[in-house]
């Protein structure tokens, strides 16, 4: 892989000088919001929120910013031209976050992207194996992938968790994607070895809804200073696994459970219908949601995807202190 990577010179620079580097995927630019434009969410990002630009890409450089402002650097990771690039240029985001045709990449499809010199969002599992390829050990996303409900009759399990189980990274995020099954989710990452620890909370997140009480992280620390030391000691003793760092949705912008599972059974029956399954259920199912919540749920994506990237340049600071390698 390393023959076919490309490591931005800001990001090379910062990890040659031991300077706290974010990894931010792409899948949410190629696949995840909108491109058309959505002035409305400057209530949630801010002043600094590019309104005329379109949605997929305004978000991309408000992570990067968010990333900047505390005080690391981002390394947006992504294929282009069949070249595997850690960190973007700004005319290298634009053009990713404006092809129709980019691929949705996952690990398993990274190979053949590269071969054919295609160009690609990266999914979590392609961006982990971007990671220890570059040498990174944070990384900020919204929700992981993991097992799809109903998957006891048509299994549907995210190649994120298998990835999760074999990457020294810091993995920020809020929980996995309110669509899946997430007990399931919680016992597939329990078998696995991967440690999620709630950052101020015992409960894992729902992504866009408060975390469920009902489901229990496996510890849980009062901020990034700590999740850094958890992670250094879980690979000081040999453990291969990422560390799941989770955090609620920030509460401004978090949606009710009952609202959010109203939306999603009327959005599954959609899929249902018209015969949408694998890959192409999520960016689907995160449209539809979209819409049938009057746009609550892309709000409250758009918040907790820059809540994240926060935290995940907090935690690449305390990497970086304790003497954890990058």
């Amino acid at each position: 892989m390393h023959r076919h990577l490309h490591i931005h010179p800001e990001v090379a620079e910062a990890l040659h000088a031991r300077r706290p580097v974010v990894a931010l995927e792409t899948a949410v630019l190629t696949h995840g919001l909108p491109r058309e434009a959505n002035a409305s969410l400057a209530r949630v990002a801010g002043p600094a929120w590019e309104s005329s630009l379109p949605a997929n890409l305004a978000l991309a450089r408000a992570m990067e910013r968010a990333v900047r402002e505390a005080g690391a650097v981002p390394a947006t990771m992504a294929v282009i031209d069949g070249s595997l690039r850690a960190g973007l240029s700004a005319e290298e985001l634009e053009r990713l976050g404006s092809d129709a045709s980019a691929r949705k990449l996952s690990s398993r499809d990274m190979g053949p992207a590269i071969a054919q010199r295609a160009s690609g969002g990266l999914t979590v599992a392609a961006t982990l194996a971007a990671c220890t390829a570059a040498g990174i050990r944070s990384f900020a996303t919204g929700g992981i992938g993991g097992v799809h409900r109903g998957w006891s009759q048509h299994p549907d399990i995210s190649a994120d968790l298998l990835a999760l189980s074999r990457a020294q990274v810091v993995v920020t995020c809020a929980g996995a994607k309110s669509i899946l099954d997430l007990p399931a989710t919680l016992e597939w990452l329990d078998s696995l070895s991967v440690p999620v620890i709630g950052i101020g909370t015992p409960h894992f997140p729902c992504f866009t809804c408060p975390p469920d009480a009902s489901l229990p992280v496996s510890a849980v620390a009062r901020d990034a200073t700590e999740v850094a030391a958890a992670a250094r000691a879980h690979w000081q003793l040999q453990q291969p696994s990422a560390v799941l760092a989770v955090q609620p949705c920030p509460a401004t912008f978090a949606m009710t459970r009952a609202d959010l599972d109203r939306a999603v059974q009327a959005a599954e029956q959609e899929a249902a219908s018209k015969g949408i399954h694998g890959p192409a259920v999520t960016p689907f199912m995160l449209g539809r949601l979209a819409t049938l919540t009057g746009g609550k749920s892309l709000e409250a994506n758009v918040a907790l995807l820059l809540h994240n990237a926060t935290t995940a340049a907090r935690i690449a600071h305390g990497l970086l202190d304790l003497g954890a390698s990058t």
